[in-house]
């Protein structure tokens, strides 16, 4: 059986995106604006914790603002299949702009970093983590990034740990302190931010390729590749990149240090770790 035409008032057109939970797909709602449909596969809509899962994506994304964090219009979790409707971000994805075209030039570097830190700092705000900020899920268009798939957020009330040896997230990305099965907060999600930011001013992961008990252990060993970073950019990146979370800076306090064009000259004061 084929993809249906419909789902609910949104007329699907072209699939963009496919993995192991759910396909997403270009579509028409009702008013003909373009918005993006994330349907559930069926074998996994099948199962009560992929629709409470989805539910929770909702949620989180749903007390989030900023024009640099995709919108959540609507969706409908007890629906055959469920689905999430969400604003149609255009633009390629960081990961793939980097590796076609290499890293932005200095002024566009900055404006990206900040642009996603801003992102990363209103979800914050609205309490939420959103634990999966890579390359992968940054959109860019211009010189505007935006942060899409909340798929693995969650409360950041709610106190939530990974067992040793278990990943949740992109391992090139995840902060020591989830490698080693400690609770995601706000600064795991500074952490994914700076090796983000990292990839787009190198074209590479900092903390290397390879097997992921080899990333692993350079993540948590703090073993970070930043050459070819300019300062001050660099500076800021490993403050981003501590290994301690306690002394990461927020992601409000990294989008004021890059507000001015010369990064960290006219910025707020050095950031000193209570």
């Amino acid at each position: 059986m084929g993809t249906p035409p419909r789902l609910g008032e949104h007329r699907l057109l072209d699939e963009i995106g496919r993995g192991g939970t759910a396909v997403v797909h270009l579509a028409i709602d009702a008013s003909g604006r373009e918005v993006v449909v994330k349907r559930l596969r069926p074998e996994i809509a099948a199962d009560p914790a992929a629709r409470r899962r989805l539910a929770r994506e909702m949620a989180a994304m749903g007390r989030v603002r900023s024009p640099y964090v995709a919108r959540l219009l609507g969706g409908r979790v007890d629906a055959d299949p469920p689905y999430v409707v969400m604003s149609y971000v255009p633009g390629y994805p960081l990961s793939e702009l980097v590796e076609s075209y290499g890293p932005p030039r200095r002024d566009r570097l900055r404006r990206l970093a900040r642009g996603l830190a801003l992102a990363v700092a209103a979800v914050h705000d609205a309490g939420v983590l959103h634990r999966d900020v890579t390359p992968g899920n940054v959109m860019v268009h211009g010189d505007r990034p935006t942060l899409i798939d909340f798929g693995i957020a969650h409360d950041a009330d709610a106190w939530q740990t990974t067992r040793p040896g278990m990943v949740v997230g992109t391992p090139a990305y995840l902060a020591p302190e989830l490698i080693e099965g400690g609770p995601a907060t706000p600064a795991s999600d500074v952490f994914a931010w700076a090796a983000t930011v990292a990839f787009a001013a190198t074209g590479r992961p900092p903390f290397g390729r390879g097997s992921l008990q080899a990333v692993c252990l350079r993540i948590v060993s703090g073993r970070a590749d930043l050459e070819g970073v300019q300062e001050p950019l660099a500076g800021l990146l490993r403050l981003g990149l501590d290994r301690d979370p306690g002394r990461r800076p927020s992601a409000r306090w990294f989008a004021g240090a890059l507000a001015t064009e010369e990064v960290g000259v006219a910025g707020p004061a050095p950031y000193v770790a209570a």
